[in-house]
């Protein structure tokens, strides 16, 4: 007869904190961020949002992708150092809760953007942000100017020709009227 020992209390001791350590892993790092994403016009500041929480100090990396280019922008610890890429040398603030300030905005900085936050043990997690840049036409202002411009000169010309018309009548109207009436100015007078 065959006797099968499936599980003995060691072999359930260590499959439960293997599991627990698992678990602990996955759920060890937490990013959360209101807002994914983000539309800014040109000479804008963006500020990406978010809260991280983490076992031990996590070191923050945020990356730019885009279609044509992939580039770090920085890395750093909160309350120690900061690596911050010369491309964006003096436009990127760091927080200390992972969030990342980018000022003066360029039609080149829509894309996506990734943050990676890594904790003392090694493991890491992703979040990404998706921003929109749109151009500031100027074009659109000029024309919509010289457009108003435009129209108030033709307003300005339709109101000399109206008072100008209304001289015209007024002068007919009294040219008539002295037409009309005798040359000599004596007057009968009636009796009552």
């Amino acid at each position: 007869m065959w006797h099968f020992r499936l599980w003995d209390v060691q072999d359930v001791a260590v499959f439960l904190s293997i599991t627990l350590y698992m678990c602990h892993l996955a759920g060890a790092i937490s990013i959360h961020s209101p807002q994914r994403s983000l539309t800014r016009s040109v000479q804008e500041d963006v500020f990406f949002s978010l809260d991280v929480s983490c076992i031990g100090t996590p070191t923050i990396q945020w990356t730019f992708m885009s279609g044509a280019v992939s580039r770090t922008i920085g890395t750093w610890q909160p309350g120690g150092y900061t690596n911050i890429t010369e491309d964006y040398s003096g436009r990127v603030q760091a927080l200390k809760n992972g969030s990342m300030g980018l000022s003066d905005l360029r039609l080149q900085d829509a894309g996506y953007y990734v943050v990676t936050v890594t904790e003392t043990a090694g493991s890491s997690k992703d979040a990404g942000f998706v921003l929109k840049v749109n151009e500031v036409l100027y074009e659109d202002l000029q024309y919509l100017s010289v457009s108003a411009l435009a129209l108030a000169c033709v307003a300005a010309l339709l109101m000399l020709s109206t008072w100008l018309l209304d001289r015209a009548y007024r002068r007919i109207v009294a040219w008539r009227r002295r037409k009309q009436m005798p040359e000599n100015d004596a007057t009968e007078l009636q009796p009552l």
